[in-house]
């Protein structure tokens, strides 16, 4: 799976219970980089995307190549090939933290983009 996230820069997932992946060019960012492919996500996220761009999944049983957006829960390193980090450059108290350490994974890709509500938003991929 390649698997979509969305980090401040203490690796949080959700702050005060919130999402961190609210930007509307962060978005249509992911939906670019899915190149028409099927974007999975679980019920709370899939209101980010416009309709019918997403299928509703927990994420879990998703294997092979098929993207995978998370931003409330974790999911099993095993089953990842790829991660696409969107970092925000910035700390907010975090409830959520991502559970994979990017030690582990080789850097392939870093881009800078402006966002609607972040001047920086920096895009990261990692594979095994």
């Amino acid at each position: 799976m390649k698997l979509i996230v969305c980090l401040d820069d203490n690796n949080g997932m959700m702050f005060n219970n919130r999402r961190q992946s609210r930007d509307r060019v962060l978005i249509e960012n992911v939906l670019e980089l899915c190149e028409g492919e099927k974007l999975y996500t679980n019920e709370y996220s899939a209101k980010l995307f416009p309709e019918n761009s997403v299928e509703i999944t927990d994420c879990i049983e998703i294997i092979g190549n098929a993207y995978c957006f998370v931003e409330n829960f974790t999911v099993n390193e095993e089953n990842v090939e790829e991660i696409i980090v969107y970092k925000w450059n910035r700390v907010y108290p975090v409830d959520t933290y991502f559970n994979i350490d990017l030690k582990n994974w080789t850097l392939t890709e870093m881009v800078d983009f402006e966002g609607s509500s972040h001047e920086k938003i920096t895009r990261e991929i990692y594979v095994r």
